[in-house]
């Protein structure tokens, strides 16, 4: 029933939200940081450990390159987040990087972007909660072997806090955010301090050896410089969700782009600190993985603690408050990274885009349930659209400022815009690099479902901006063109009939106060005893209106009357034909099933029909009004719960034309 389904949505999403409330969403900084910073916090989790995976290939021969693929990694999340900064004073409007690029290099490297996007935003949700699950299962050993039920279970939940849109979301994010932020920092800052008091600390995996992959035993200087760069390329997974920010200025409060910037900078340096105390602790620790267990030489386990698990539980003591804490909340600020009420372009009731939350939900579970909820596995497929809407959201930045500064002749604005020219030319280069290095060296493990994914889209999405244009054009109205004065010659109204009740009476009516300049009833003649009838039954009611009827001999009713109502038009094709269709409407589905649907048949053959007009005239029956009684009734229980107005469906028509 229409009332119990939008009750059920009521409860899950929450009351609709007018338009006009969207300016009480806007968020203060201390719950945007939270919002939109969450992504690219929560990646510290797994950053360091994607790295030490990759150089693990060679055994632990190579371990002391995760400083060098670090600190590159840091010098790229600086730059970034220097250059997003301009980004977000630049475009305000929440376009993000497809704004600039389609802005400034085009519409179709704009699609381009929109495309690498959208592939980085299912991974996003995908890998967080992936890497989520895999942290409560070094936690509770229990859980392992479930992760991907577990995973796709907690997508649903996210979905449901998204839908319930920004400001509830955000409120809710901002604990476990800041209680993650205060676990990983707090597990750092204890770290050095037991450092300096001269702990020696070492990670249970330490007294474990790596047996190398094969073809990793005896690397050249070329397969070095290979596996360092794949080692960097991994860990710039830490840069994911920096261009949240840029997407999500408009949800901020007044001044939208310095709190904006503001946000950005703070997030870039937690984020910078935290990733550069795990990895220190990380290598301190000696912390040993692998990718496979067995590889692991005299470990005897099933299942390898996470990196964050095994630093928690050097730091703090294996099954410690502390180590338990740690866990917890780095698995639940993974499992909310997930968060996307800024996607697509349709605000549902809650003013979130829900048909872009649901869709991008759907497409993460299928991912997940492909790759067994392996944020490893998931991981090769990660950050090839983040780096490429950095690129060319950058280029297009320079052009942008290139262009400013042909008209601008304010000396101090031109030295603002050439160091912001500079800045975001510096991270065009530097996030192209970064770029090729990912294409390079992931490409064989996965990046390359990720480009061919971007492909796919981006092909579909041009084929749909196609699809509007064309149609644009052809309904575009031209100045001073004919049509937006021109009258039809007449007007020949037609009243479809099966028989002679109520439906029918107020259909004729209807169309007789039209006034227009023909008027005529019309049956189908599928049964000559009962169009007998319905002719004298005519007649003796003295209805004002000419019965015609169409000869059907194979009793067939939706052809007769496409071919007069085209006999019509050819005879005179200046003449709109208007078509009268009477129907009543129930209030329950199970009757819908109870009439056939020849209304909806026909009305679907008329519409591509030029110049007639189909009108439905509703007759609302008992059960109808019952509907509208409780929805009434619901309404007065929960204010706003129910929306009013909407309609209860008309049958399948009222069997007007079919006996």
């Amino acid at each position: 029933m229409p009332n119990l389904a939008d009750l059920s949505k009521r409860l899950l999403v929450g009351r609709a939200l007018r338009s006009a409330q969207l300016s009480e969403t806007l968020l203060p900084k201390r719950i945007a940081l939270p919002v939109f910073a969450s992504d690219a916090l929560s990646s510290v989790a797994y950053a360091t450990q994607e790295i030490l995976l990759v150089l693990s290939l060679a055994g632990t021969a190579l371990l002391h390159l995760t400083w060098y693929a670090a600190a590159a990694v840091v010098v790229v999340m600086l730059t970034v987040v220097a250059s997003y900064r301009q980004n977000v004073h630049a475009y305000p409007s929440g376009g993000g990087d497809y704004e600039i690029a389609n802005t400034n290099l085009g519409p179709g490297v704009g699609l381009v972007v929109a495309s690498a996007l959208l592939v980085d935003y299912v991974l996003t949700v995908a890998v967080s909660t992936s890497a989520g699950v895999a942290n409560l299962a070094s936690a509770y050993e229990v859980l392992a072997g479930h992760e991907v039920g577990l995973t796709l279970g907690i997508v649903a939940l996210i979905v449901l806090m998204n839908l319930r849109g920004v400001r509830e979301s955000g409120t809710a994010f901002a604990i476990p955010t800041y209680a993650f932020m205060l676990g990983i920092l707090g597990m750092i800052a204890w770290g050095l301090i037991r450092i300096l008091l001269g702990h020696d600390m070492v990670a249970a995996s330490a007294r474990y050896e790596i047996r190398p992959e094969s073809g990793y035993t005896s690397l050249t200087t070329l397969g070095i410089l290979f596996l360092g760069l794949r080692a960097f390329a991994s860990g710039c997974t830490a840069l994911t969700g920096v261009e949240a920010i840029s997407n999500g200025v408009p949800a901020f409060r007044k001044p939208k782009s310095k709190n904006a910037a503001t946000t950005l900078a703070l997030m870039g340096g937690i984020a910078v600190t935290m990733f550069t105390g795990v990895t220190f602790l990380a290598i301190h620790t000696r912390v040993h993985i692998a990718e496979h267990t067995e590889d692991l030489v005299g470990f005897t386990g099933e299942y390898q603690k996470t990196v964050i698990a095994q630093i928690g539980e050097t730091v703090f003591g294996t099954g410690s408050l502390g180590f338990y804490y740690v866990q917890f909340v780095t698995a639940i600020i993974l499992l909310l990274a997930g968060y996307m009420p800024r996607q697509l372009h349709n605000r549902g009731d809650r003013l979130v885009f829900s048909n872009g939350i649901l869709l991008l939900a759907a497409f993460a579970g299928l991912l997940i349930w492909a790759f067994d909820a392996n944020p490893s596995r998931l991981i090769q497929l990660y950050i090839v659209g983040v780096f490429v809407s950095f690129t060319l959201s950058q280029i297009g930045m320079v052009r942008h400022w290139t262009r400013l500064l042909k008209t601008e002749t304010d000396p101090k604005a031109r030295r603002k815009m050439s160091r912001s020219r500079l800045i975001n030319g510096f991270g065009a280069c530097l996030t192209g690099t970064v770029l090729v290095v990912v294409l390079v060296t992931k490409f064989v493990y996965g990046a390359w479902i990720a480009i061919a994914a971007m492909a796919v889209l981006w092909v579909t999405m041009r084929g749909i901006k196609r699809h509007y244009d064309r149609v644009a054009n052809e309904l575009r109205v031209a100045e001073g063109a004919a049509e937006a004065t021109t009258l039809p010659s007449r007007v020949h109204a037609i009243v479809l009939v099966s028989k002679i009740h109520k439906p029918t009476l107020r259909a004729l009516a209807f169309a007789r106060a039209a006034r227009p300049s023909v008027l005529e009833a019309v049956t189908v003649n599928v049964d000559p005893e009962d169009t007998k009838a319905l002719q004298e039954e005519w007649d003796r009611r003295e209805l004002p209106v000419p019965l015609k009827v169409l000869d059907s001999p194979y009793r067939e009713i939706t052809q007769p009357i496409v071919n007069y109502v085209r006999s019509i038009r050819r005879n005179s094709p200046r003449d709109v034909v208007a078509v009268f269709i009477p129907e009543y409407v129930v209030g329950h589905w199970w009757e819908h099933l109870l009439h056939n649907q020849s209304a909806l048949r026909i009305k679907g053959r008329l519409l591509f029909e030029p110049g007639v007009m189909v009108t439905s005239v509703p007759y609302q029956l008992a059960s109808s009004a019952k509907l509208e009684q409780k929805a009434d009734r619901a309404e007065r229980f929960a204010p706003g719960a129910i929306r009013r107005g909407e309609p209860a469906r008309p049958s399948g028509a009222e069997e007007i034309v079919s006996r």
